[in-house]
């Protein structure tokens, strides 16, 4: 048999490819504009997570600027708000003691007061609910929601952007395989935009990454920290690696605990949910958190190059990128789900503009979102904290010496103490100058031109020297092994199931006798957030070895990888973690 005809083509309007935060103010935002205009369209909303949230981790104190617009009334809706953050703290963490920076030294990027603090997956699962009811109500409009689809490949016609391929090994023809749009809009954290992106070379410089993992806990009801937000810095990530912890007080005595690690680190053995558990070894944290039950746990990857990163083209034929798909998270004031709505918000208009003139999606037709974006908030703030991870990257001294001895002090007699040791253990001038460089830098007002990164891989130094951390007494009930933490991410997959790619075993074996002569683990290996990627004796060989049913789906390991032979697939029928919650 021939092909179906193109009539038989399961095609919309406007495809989505992702239930996050972006696609859904696009889709909100959209179905607005139509309803007052009376233009008809139809749209398809893909999420590859079985229920729209569940592959959403996020530790969210977010600006509700965008939501507000959206939502005018949101105040009266039955919107799931954690909270309004009424005292917000920067935190340095020694080993043992705590120093809250009174608030006038407190950089401006953690004053969080009157944000609000949201269990993103959900806000998701929120936004898509009142989606579909407001679809439902609308009668020029038409809409398919998909949970446990996900989008596979990209499909082209003619260089043009068409759809995307919805099963993972297909026999069927492609119609039958596909799923079509006139627009496609990919509001992913990098699944099929990284392939959108390699394919027209949209990105001149790589993206950099960290990576959170976070637990939620339910603490005893005489405790409290409900509005209550601090961002922490110094231990654990004493060893030169960019990041930082987040503890955010909840209603109904819950708690989030969160830890950031940049993945441009020297140490290839950063292991993050293992920093996560120092984090709450932490005697501050375990008085917070004692007699308190573990919830729920996961991990996700933040893009955190910024400005410097963004594609060079928002758009191309038949598709355009917003949110994590563009990378604009903005980390100097740690910023990203608001700007991820915000993109959402103006494609949406670019978008009807086009539908009401019964235009064509291409990239020339879009243009004007691009220029919307970075002439708004979006771009202003991402211009402004453009060299926020350049300004502690530069300069191994502010993270490698300076903060050290500030923890030292704070261990020690004061705080204060470890800032006058810095200036006296160093050359003074030195020190001015280099305490003087980073203000400027992170402020923006000191411009040293374009920069240009090198994947965050090529970071690594595999003899990297790893000084064991210092604990004080902590309470083992409250810390939770890796194979352990799999269980409160509850992954799920189908039998059978192969979404991470390992290209080349060979390339495998050389890196881990590389590693190993150096009594170091693999980087993928150490860094799984989860239990999945293992050494193995096979016939007297270490070969590389996986435990695909522990993924949570973060691609880590894909990105510190030192040979680039591993790749992190979609997972396939709503397999993978089970985020709700956190």
């Amino acid at each position: 048999m021939g092909a179906p005809a193109m009539s038989d083509r399961v095609e919309y309007d406007v495809l989505l490819i992702g239930g996050s935060p972006s696609n859904l103010i696009l889709a909100h935002h959209l179905v607005d504009l139509a309803i007052e205009s009376g233009t008809a369209f139809t749209f398809g909303l893909l999420e590859k997570g079985k229920t729209f949230g569940a592959h959403i981790v996020s530790g969210a104190v977010s600006n509700p600027r965008v939501l507000k617009k959206v939502f005018p009334k949101l105040e009266q809706t039955d919107f799931p708000l954690e909270g309004i953050c009424r005292e917000s703290t920067f935190s340095v963490l020694g080993s043992e003691n705590v120093w809250h920076v009174p608030r006038p030294l407190m950089p401006d990027g953690v004053k969080k007061e009157g944000y609000y603090i949201l269990t993103l997956s959900h806000v998701v699962q929120w936004l898509q609910e009142q989606l579909e009811a407001k679809v439902n109500a609308a009668e020029n409009i038409h809409a398919d929601f998909f949970p446990a689809f996900a989008a596979h490949q990209i499909v082209y016609e003619d260089d043009r952007v068409v759809g995307v391929q919805v099963v993972e090994q297909a026999a069927g023809s492609p119609d039958e395989e596909n799923i079509y749009g006139r627009v496609v809009c990919f509001g992913d954290k990098g699944f099929l935009s990284r392939d959108l992106i390699a394919k027209y070379n949209l990105r001149d410089n790589p993206q950099k990454w960290s990576v959170g993992v976070k637990e939620v806990w339910e603490l005893p009801k005489e405790r409290d920290f409900s509005g209550q937000v601090w961002h922490t810095m110094g231990y654990p990530l004493v060893d030169g690696t960019f990041g930082g912890g987040f503890v955010y007080g909840m209603k109904d005595h819950k708690l989030t605990i969160g830890l950031i690690a940049s993945l441009d680190s020297a140490n290839p053995n950063i292991n993050p949910q293992e920093r996560l558990q120092d984090l709450k070894k932490h005697p501050w944290l375990q008085d917070m958190i004692k007699g308190g039950k573990l919830l729920k746990y996961g991990a996700a990857l933040l893009p955190e190059g910024g400005y410097y990163s963004l594609p060079k083209q928002f758009q191309v034929d038949g598709a355009l990128m917003l949110g994590d798909a563009l990378g604009v998270l903005d980390v100097s004031c740690l910023s990203g789900v608001d700007k991820a709505m915000e993109t959402g918000y103006i494609a949406a208009e670019v978008l009807h503009e086009i539908l009401k003139a019964g235009g064509d999606f291409t990239a020339s037709a879009m243009a004007g979102f691009q220029r919307q974006v970075m002439d708004g908030f979006v771009g202003q703030e991402l211009k402004k904290g453009r060299y926020f991870r350049e300004a502690w990257a530069e300069n191994p001294r502010l993270l490698g010496q300076y903060l050290p001895e500030v923890l030292a002090g704070i261990d020690g007699s004061s705080p204060y103490v470890g800032l006058i040791s810095v200036g006296l253990k160093n050359n003074p001038f030195t020190a001015m100058g280099d305490a003087l460089r980073l203000k400027g830098m992170i402020e923006g007002t000191q411009d040293i031109g374009a920069l240009h990164y090198k994947p965050d891989y090529q970071h690594i130094v595999p003899n990297f020297k790893i000084t064991p951390l210092r604990t004080a007494a902590y309470d083992a009930e409250t810390i939770v092994s890796r194979p352990d933490a799999v269980f409160y991410a509850d992954p799920k997959y189908h039998e059978g199931s192969m979404h991470i790619d390992e290209f080349n075993a060979d390339v495998c074996v050389q890196c881990i006798a590389t590693y190993e002569s150096l009594d170091r683990a693999t980087p993928c290996v150490s860094d799984c957030t989860a239990e999945v990627h293992r050494v193995d004796e096979v016939q007297g060989l270490h070969k590389h070895g996986m435990s695909l049913e522990n993924c949570v789906q973060c691609r880590t390991c894909e990105i510190v990888c030192p040979e680039v032979n591993l790749k992190v697939r979609p997972a396939e029928n709503g397999s993978g973690p089970d985020f709700t919650g956190l």
